[in-house]
């Protein structure tokens, strides 16, 4: 008897911000793995989430939203997003129900892909019929991507269907990782995104998108997790309402992401966070090294 075909690939989330795709990502993997909050570019890094099965593995990866680079940050989320693009099997390009039809420079980076493009339209759940038509119909005549299949990943309806049309379209492959891996990123990672994501929660205007979570200490002991981590902003009034009044707001993010990590370690954690001012980060290549934007 002969053995059964493994299926594996690598699988490219893209789109505008916005759109839903880290909650995708999470449905797709059945953790969450990638941060979300309603604010625009919350994500800023290629984030891996491996599905394995006995016949298959699908290696999903969430990008930051599409845009338009206005400094040295940008340009490296961007370059996350054409790798992604460079290594896909299949691309998943990610569209909601809302989005105005203004997308000719996320189209022009796909009309070249060599791959299956299957093309989701997202938040189905708040449309009507007749509106779902018509979104159909004009991206079906803009684009023609290789289907286009309409799906709610809030509410996991059409995500299914979807995972049978992936495993339609990845190559036959040997798994590429360990079938007891679910990320490529290490534990450290998910901990700055955690702190990140109740940055993003907590506070208002520039202050989300002027933070960076760097760890400067993971100590692993029996029954804690020891960790410090420092928060960059670019100029000290910032530092000042990340912290607030006798603390307080810092606090707050503290409490918050610790329980995450406790949920997320099954442990107990000790979180030391403070805020150091480096000015102007967002624009200068040795910090954006540091903090790992590379620009690959």
């Amino acid at each position: 008897m002969s053995e059964t075909p493994h299926k594996a690939g690598f699988v490219s989330i893209v789109g505008k911000p916005n759109v839903g795709k880290s909650t995708l990502m999470n449905a797709l993997v059945g953790e969450k793995l990638s941060i979300i909050t309603s604010k625009a570019q919350t994500t800023r890094h290629r984030i891996m989430g491996i599905l394995n099965g006995d016949d298959f593995q699908l290696v999903y990866s969430d990008t930051p939203g599409i845009i338009k680079p206005q400094y040295a940050l940008h340009e490296s989320m961007m370059s996350f997003v054409r790798t992604s693009l460079e290594d896909a099997d299949v691309i998943l390009f990610m569209t909601d129900i809302y989005e105005k039809h203004d997308e000719d420079d996320v189209i022009a980076r796909l009309k070249h892909a060599q791959v299956p493009i299957l093309l989701l339209i997202n938040k189905i759940d708040q449309a009507t019929e007749e509106e779902l038509t018509e979104k159909v119909a004009y991206w079906q005549e803009r684009m023609q991507p290789t289907e286009i299949l309409p799906i709610s990943a809030l509410h996991n309806f059409g995500l299914d269907h979807l995972f049978q049309r992936l495993l339609h379209y990845v190559p036959e492959h040997p798994a590429y990782f360990p079938k007891d891996e679910l990320t490529d990123k290490p534990e450290r990672f998910f901990v700055s995104e955690m702190i990140r994501e109740k940055i993003f929660l907590n506070y208002k205007k520039e202050i989300p998108y002027s933070s960076e979570v760097v760890i400067e200490e993971f100590k692993e002991e029996e029954t804690i997790i020891r960790i410090r981590a420092e928060i960059s902003v670019e100029r000290k009034s910032q530092k000042g309402i990340l912290i607030g009044h006798k603390g307080e707001a810092l606090k707050k993010v503290g409490t918050q992401a610790r329980k995450d990590m406790e949920e997320f370690f099954q442990k107990k954690i000790f979180l030391d966070l403070y805020v150091r001012v480096n000015e102007n980060w967002r624009t200068d290549q040795k910090l954006l090294r540091r903090f790992g934007y590379s620009g690959e």
